[in-house]
This record gives structure tokens, sequence and C-alpha cells, in this order.
């Protein structure tokens, strides 16, 4: 009897061990992840005790041939309880940041951890070792089944021609397609939204990002999309062009080699119960590094004009206008003009591939005089190769310039290489006081908090695809509120002042068209989240436009807090954002004419000054009619929005 009572004990901790199963919920308790390890570890959600988030698998595999999951016997569980909250030195959302969650941590007897956060608004994991020395790892499960085939919203890779698949600029429009029919032929990047009918919607994506590739995603026909990351680049070639990168030629059969002991990136849902939860969502930020450099008092936002887009095209100047002194000088006198901090000087002003062989047709000295006798700012724009290998010396003369921001482009990448590459930029433009902005770059990820100096990235398919095509439609612009920012600040560069309708439209460089009306244009400024924002438009024609520019350039670029009042995915959305004491309000709408009624009961007591600029009553046939008007309105009024096919609406409220 005894005998036959050990055998039932053992056995009955066999399986226990076998099944450990944990749970951890939301402060507010409506979100519940359940972690099991069983054969495998896997965890699934539930919002409001439905399950949202199928059991779904997490592994990782060296290439020595340890995995995590062979250690899932016997493990240890620790919980935690965490309420702080986060200051933002650059805040593009908000300066106060909430930070709650309650924390499962699971430790496992082969060295791995895997660390799970629940939030009121998502959950996140992240896996860890304590090993010695250097790992090379091999393979990355990262699951994410569901219970139903539900819609997905997914940015997919186009392969290039003479790369592989794992080259892109990340600048795509969103396909829509259910789980069952996503295969493992369709690469895309993050973020991504699952988007059911009835349930929540969830977006996918990482943060804190280091020292490891980012997170592709695909399907495999099954209601569930798996993690999929370039693996580490075994050779590299350079190529010599207008604009020459660095590329991948062969692989190898791994993804990272990473100091073993580490933390990897974390894998993200956010949790959106309405759609209007998704564009004012942090989570990312919240789930990064904290800043690494320690004084930032010389961060400084602001606005910047651009002249890439339209190739200097200005008009009504008694000079050639092009990539020469005379224009810069122009674009100086706008910029002081309407209150833009600073100028860019886009590609051209150097040859690419050699930043101390300026063009000719430029005197930097009188560029730099001038600019700083009328108290604007210069800012550069840099070929990522050519940065990297003239890093050191460039930077030297940036700051003899008096540059205080750079661009850097064409990295196309998110191997662990070119992860790498984001970081040694960044510390090296902290060293020598110059912010920075990535374009042909991923997601920023978290990293703009463990870098405020670096601001935004690119990561979207935004004004400059008008210039050759017709994708910027308004139906992208409204959903990039809903997906994209949610992967942390991006530079679409609006502001154009050239409108058409579908009809009317023609991709046009040199008289660049915007899908969208004037408004719209202007409303992005507030909707839309980037520390430096970019004027993209012709300075000529907003010269012959005095209120509507100085109205754009009232606009703030950081944020002490933002609300959203009102969003549809895909339809329509509507931000607003306090600065002080003044709030901005931004509408953008898809193809769709519709009218919003919007409660101001958010406002403090007392009168604002409104001024207000919305749609023409001919917007949707010339969409460059829009209207200026003054009101006075207090918390008991409704703002009654009328917007036009691709329409916008701004308002800015002042005491």
């Amino acid at each position: 009897m005894k005998k036959l009572l050990i055998t039932f004990l053992l056995f009955a901790s066999f399986v226990a061990n076998a099944q450990a199963t944990r749970e951890v919920s939301s402060p507010n308790g409506a979100i519940r992840l359940v972690a099991q390890l069983g054969d495998q570890l896997r965890y699934s959600v539930y919002f409001n005790n439905e399950i949202i988030v199928s059991p779904s698998e997490i592994d990782m595999v060296l290439t020595d041939g340890r995995k995590l999951s062979d250690g899932l016997a016997r493990p240890q569980f620790t919980e935690r309880n965490v309420s702080e909250t986060i200051i933002s030195p650059v805040p593009e959302k908000r300066i106060r940041i909430p930070d709650r969650y309650k924390e499962l941590k699971i430790t496992l007897r082969n060295a791995f951890t895997v660390i799970f956060r629940v939030y009121d608004d998502g959950v996140a994991y992240r896996i860890a070792t304590s090993l010695p020395g250097e790992i090379t790892v091999r393979s990355e499960t990262a699951a994410f089944r569901f219970p139903a085939n539900h819609p997905v919203y997914f940015p997919e890779v186009v392969p290039p021609t003479n790369m592989d698949i794992y080259h892109t600029g990340f600048e795509e429009p969103y396909t829509i397609r259910p789980l069952e029919n996503i295969s493992s032929k369709n690469l895309f990047f993050s973020p991504v939204l699952v988007a059911p009918k009835e349930a929540p919607k969830i977006g996918i994506t990482e943060s804190d990002l280091e020292d490891y590739p980012g997170m592709f995603l695909t399907g495999n026909a099954e209601k569930a999309l798996f993690g999929n990351f370039a693996p580490y680049p075994a050779e590299e070639t350079e190529t010599k062009e207008l604009y020459s990168t660095r590329y991948v030629s062969k692989r190898a059969n791994f993804l990272a080699k990473t100091k073993g002991t580490r933390a990897f990136p974390w894998r993200v849902l956010i949790i959106a119960a309405q759609d209007k939860d998704l564009p004012a969502n942090d989570l990312v930020y919240r789930l990064a590094s904290p800043s690494r450099v320690a004084d930032v008092s010389w961060v400084k936002p602001g606005k910047a004009t651009d002249e890439w887009i339209i190739t200097s095209n200005i008009f009504n100047v008694p000079f050639k206008s092009g990539i020469n002194t005379a224009t810069y000088k122009y674009y100086i006198d706008f910029a002081k003009r309407f209150g833009f901090e600073r100028i860019m000087m886009d590609a051209g002003w150097s040859d690419n591939n050699d930043l101390f062989k300026i063009n000719p047709d430029i005197d930097m000295d009188e560029i730099v005089a001038y600019a700083k006798s009328k108290g604007v700012g210069i800012s550069m724009w840099t070929l990522a190769l050519t940065l990297d290998k003239q890093l050191e010396p460039a930077l030297k003369q940036f700051s003899k310039w008096g540059v205080d921001f750079v661009m850097t482009d064409f990295i196309n990448r998110d191997d662990q290489k070119a992860v790498q590459f984001f970081y040694k930029i960044a510390e090296a433009c902290a060293r020598h006081k110059i912010m920075l902005m990535f374009h042909g770059a991923f997601k920023p990820a978290g990293f703009n908090r463990t870098f405020p100096h670096a601001v935004a990235r690119e990561a979207v398919l935004g004004s400059e695809y008008n210039m050759w095509s017709a994708k910027a439609t308004p139906e992208h612009n409204v959903l990039l509120a809903f997906i994209r920012m949610l992967g942390g600040p991006l530079d679409y560069e609006p502001g154009m002042l050239n409108n058409a309708t579908p009809k009317g439209f023609h991709p046009m460089p040199e008289n660049v068209m915007s899908l969208t009306t004037r408004t719209q244009q202007l409303a992005m400024f507030v909707v839309y989240e980037s520390p430096i924002q970019f004027f993209a438009g012709n300075p000529s024609q907003g010269l012959k436009e005095p209120g509507f520019m100085e109205l754009l350039g009232s606009i703030p670029t950081v944020w002490d807090t933002t609300r959203i009042l009102d969003a549809r995915l895909g339809d329509y959305v509507v931000t607003a954002r306090k600065k002080g004491s003044d709030w901005f309000i931004g509408a953008l709408n898809d193809s769709t004419a519709r009218e919003l009624s919007i409660p101001l009961d958010f406002l403090p007591a007392g009168q604002f000054n409104a001024t207000i600029c919305e749609d023409g009553v001919n917007a949707d046939r010339y969409p460059a009619d829009y209207r200026i008007s003054e009101a006075v309105l207090t918390s008991r009024d409704r703002l009654t929005i009328r917007l036009a096919p691709g329409g916008g609406y701004m308002v800015r409220l002042r005491r």
C-alpha cells in the first residue's frame, strides 16, 4: 500500500510539473494571461473572460542544441505588481505616462527565463538567458494564435529584384486579409493589426529591440501568425549607385551572436476594446529601456522645411531655383516667417558617397551664417552607408556648422548587424549633441525612449509616394494612426499644398499632388506623432496663403497630453492634444464624406478662442478649398466637423 501511495504521489508530482499553469491579470482585471508549461511553453489571453489569443508557443533554440522548451520541468514562478509614472523628456503623446502592470517571471532550470507583463491595454513577453560568454541563437518561436478567422491589416514586403526578401524600406500599404488566407509566402513587418468584428482589436509588434534581428510576421493558412527573423549576415556587398547601400549577399544559418546573459526583445500584443484606444497607445514606449542619455536638455523638437519632395521647385523668385545657396536662403526666410525652427538640407547638398565633397553651387559658410542671423537651425540629410564610413569627422564638421539634427537614410534592413548600426549612430550623435532621424528604416520599437534624441523614424509610406504612385490614399493615411503609430513616432512629411481628387490626381515630380484635401494635410501635423515635423509643401505657394501657414506654424510637435475623441478603424480619427493651456484638434477622413459631432467636455472651464480650418464647401471637387474662421468655445459646446472625401479638420483653442 505504501509503495502504491508513493508511486501515486510521484505520478501526481510529474503531472503537476508537466502541466504547470499560472495566471496573471491586468491591474483592472479585464485582461488575463494564462501560461501553461507542458511539452512546450504556451500562453493564452482572455478579455472579460473571453479567449482572444489561443494557446501560442514560445521557444528559443541555440546552435549548441540547448533550447528553452527543454527546461520546463520544475520551474520557479515569481510575481510582482508595478505602479509607476514615466516622465517623457521628448513627449510625442504625453509627458506623464502611467506604467501599471502585473508581472509573471518563469525561471527555468536551464538558464532560460520568460517574463510576462499584463497591462490594462495589452500583454507582452520576453525571453532572457543567463549563460556565460557568448551564445548563438539558431531560431525563435513566436506564435500568435487566435480562436477565429479574423481579418488582419498588414504591410507586406515586396521582394526586391536583386536581393533577398529581408531587404525592404518598410514602406508599404496595408493589405486586409483573413488569417487563414495568409500563407508562409506572405512576409510582412510590424505593427500589424488583428481586427475581430466583435472582440477587442489586437496590435502585434515588438519593443526594446537590441543586438538582435527585428520581427517580421508570416502565416501558414491557419488562424495564426508567426514571428520570422532575418538570418545573420554572413557576407555583405556594397552597391555603387546614387543611393548606395550595403546589402546581405549571403546569410548564415542562425539569427544572432550575442551575450549569453541578456534579455531579448519584448513581443507585444496591444489590446484595444474600442478603435479609439489604438492611436494614443504608448505600450511600446513603456516597455523600452530607459534613457541612456543623461542630459537631454539640448534636444529641441520643432518643425522644419524639406525641399526634396518638390525638388526645390519654388517660383516667383529672381534666381534659378535648385540645390544652391540662394534657394536655401529662401527656405531660411520662409522658416523664419512662419515660426519653423530649422530647415533641412536634403540629398544633393553633397556627394551622397562623400559628405566632404560639397555641391559646388552651395556655400555652406554663407548658408550657416545667414541661418544663424535669422535664428533658424540647419539640419542635414546623409546616406547611411556614407555616414557609417565618415561618422566621427562628419559629426565634428556638422557641429562646427551648428547643425543640431541629422537624418540618415537607406538602411533597408533589420537583421542583427543593421540593428547594431542604429545603436552605433545614436550613441555617436548623443556624444556630439546632435538629434537624429532614420529613414529607410524599421519602426522605432521604443528606441526613442532609450535615445530621446533619436526623435522618430520614417518606416511609413508617406508624402514622397505622391511623386510616383497613388498609394498615399485617404484610407491609408487614416490607417496609419491606428496601426503604424503603435510602433512609435513616424515621419510622413505632410503639408502638400497641391491637392487633387482621385479623378484629377497624377503622380508628378516637381509639381507633387496629394490625394487629400488641403485641410487633411494640415490636420496630419496634429494627428501624426513626430517631435520633428517636416513641411514638405512648396514654400512659394505657402507665402501666397499666410493665414494658412501661420496656423500650421503654430502647431507644436511635442505634447503634454493626448486624447482620441472619436475614431473608427480605417474611416476617420479625431485627435486632441494639449500643449500648455492650448488645445489642438485634428481629424482625418477616408474617401467617404461624413459629419461628426464632437463634445468639448474634456476642456477646463472658461472660454477658448478657436481658430478653425475646415474643408471648403467645394473641397469634394477642388480639394485645396478650405475655410478659416474664428469662434469662442467652451466645454459646453460641440464641434460640428464636416469632412469632405479625403478631408480633414483642424482647430486651435487658446485662452
